[in-house]
């Protein structure tokens, strides 16, 4: 997302160095879907563009385990998005908290979101 689109809480929350950023591959994989299908426009290859994104920013990659997958199930959400579904396992199964405008996520019961509203 660009940083116009984030919320001044969220960049606060990116910013502060008390947080450690973490990402699900399932975003990456997400993020390479959506530039497939053109719903996400970058000006070089994807695979170069998410290679040159991951070389700068610090983050920490967030795994995918077995425990993650049965969450993905056992969380209460109103859809059936695997996507969603496995972000917001990840979150709960590492206790972090999510980052997103997603209003279902925001509004999923048990799940620590910092909404960018």
């Amino acid at each position: 997302m660009a940083p116009q689109h984030l919320s001044k809480r969220v960049v606060l929350a990116l910013g502060s160095e008390d947080n450690q950023l973490w990402l699900s591959a399932i975003s990456i994989w997400e993020v390479l879907i959506l530039i497939e299908r053109k719903r996400i426009t970058v000006r070089q290859d994807a695979h170069k563009w998410v290679d040159e994104a991951l070389s700068v920013a610090p983050i920490r990659e967030a795994p995918v385990t077995f425990a993650i997958a049965r969450e993905s199930r056992a969380i209460h959400l109103p859809h059936q998005d695997p996507a969603d579904r496995f972000i917001a396992a990840t979150a709960n199964a590492l206790d972090l908290t999510l980052i997103t405008a997603d209003q279902q996520l925001i509004d999923a019961k048990g799940l620590k979101v910092l909404a960018n509203v």
